[in-house]
C-alpha cells in the first residue's frame, strides 16, 4: 500500500440518459464506489431517474451535467435555433468563431438548472458539461455569470489540467478548446474547482482496470476528480445514440468489483470532495 493517503472525487457522468445507466450509477454510489453524480436534466428519462437520487448517502454530491450536444433543448428559445442539439465538433467550431446563440443558451442553462432544482429539491452541488461544453468560449461566460448570481457557492469542473497517462492528444484538445481559459477564470473568481481532471481515454480499451490504476497513481494529494461513465443493461441498442455503450458496461463491472476496492487501497486513495479554491496545479 502507498504510504501517502490521497483523496479523490469519482464522478459518474450521464445520470438520467437512460434508466439503466441511472440505476447503475445509483447502485455504485450506494456501495461507496463513487461520490459524485452528474445529471442530464434535458433527457427524456430524467424524471424517471431523478427519484433514484433520494436515498444516496449524504457524502454523494449531485450536480448538473449541462448538455448542449445530445437530444433536444428544454427551452423554447434554443429549440428555435436548434430543434436538435448539434454535434460536439459543430458546437466547438461555432463557439470558436463566435457564432453561438448565447442568449438562447442562457435560457437553456436556466431551464436545465431549474429542472434539476424542481426534481431534486435543491440546487446542484457542482456543475460541469456533457462532453465538457461548459468550458467553450461564450458558454463558459454564460455558466459563470449564472453561478455568480446564486447565493451559495457552487463548484465547477475544471478541464484546464487533464492528466494521463496516455491519450495526450485528447487531453490537450480538452485543455485547449476551453479548459485552460476556464481554469484561469475559476482561479480569478476564487470559485471552487478540482485541481486535476482524470478519466480521459478513447472508450475502446478493454482493460479499464489498467486505465484506472494509471489515474490513481497520477492523482494529487487533494483536489483530484476522476470522471467515468458506468452503465447497466442497456435500454437501447449500442449504436449512434450511445456509441460508448460497451465501455459503460466495462466501467460498471470494474467499479462494482473487489478489484477496484483493492486498487484504491493499494494506491492509498480514499473518496472525498474534489473541490478546492486554492490555485490549480499545472
Amino acid at each position: 500500500m502507498s504510504g501517502q493517503r490521497r483523496q479523490l472525487s469519482i464522478c459518474a457522468d450521464d445520470f438520467g440518459l437512460s434508466a439503466a445507466i441511472s440505476r447503475s450509477i445509483a447502485e455504485l454510489a450506494r456501495r461507496g464506489r463513487l461520490n459524485a453524480v452528474a445529471c442530464l436534466t434535458n433527457s427524456g428519462r430524467w424524471l424517471e431517474s431523478a427519484p433514484m437520487l433520494s436515498d444516496l448517502p449524504p457524502s454523494v454530491e449531485n450536480g448538473l451535467h449541462f448538455n448542449l450536444t445530445d437530444g433536444t433543448p428544454l427551452s423554447a428559445e434554443l429549440r428555435w435555433h436548434w430543434p436538435r442539439l448539434p454535434t460536439l465538433p459543430k458546437l466547438i467550431l461555432m463557439a470558436h468563431v463566435g457564432r453561438l446563440p448565447l442568449q438562447a443558451i442562457g435560457s437553456e442553462w436556466q431551464s436545465q438548472w431549474q429542472r434539476f432544482v424542481d426534481t431534486v429539491g435543491e440546487v446542484p452541488r457542482f456543475v460541469d458539461g456533457h462532453q465538457h461544453v461548459h468550458h467553450l468560449p461564450g458558454v463558459r461566460d454564460v455558466v459563470l455569470a449564472a453561478l455568480a448570481a446564486v447565493r451559495r457557492p457552487i463548484a465547477v469542473r475544471n478541464t484546464g489540467c487533464v492528466r494521463g497517462p496516455g491519450n495526450a492528444l485528447r487531453r490537450m484538445l480538452i485543455e485547449r478548446t476551453g479548459g485552460i481559459a476556464l481554469q484561469r477564470c475559476l482561479r480569478d473568481l476564487h470559485m471552487a474547482h478540482n485541481s486535476v481532471l482524470l478519466g480521459v481515454y478513447d472508450f475502446r480499451d478493454p482493460d479499464y482496470r489498467r486505465r484506472v490504476q494509471g489515474w490513481l497513481a497520477t492523482a494529487p494529494a487533494t483536489g483530484g476528480l476522476l470522471f467515468c461513465h458506468p452503465g447497466q443493461a442497456l435500454d437501447r441498442e449500442p449504436g449512434p445514440t450511445d456509441p460508448i455503450a460497451f465501455a459503460r458496461l466495462r466501467e460498471r463491472d470494474y467499479l462494482a468489483s473487489e478489484a477496484f476496492a483493492e486498487d484504491l487501497a493499494e494506491s492509498g486513495v480514499t473518496l472525498g470532495p474534489g473541490w478546492t479554491r486554492r490555485p490549480s496545479v499545472g
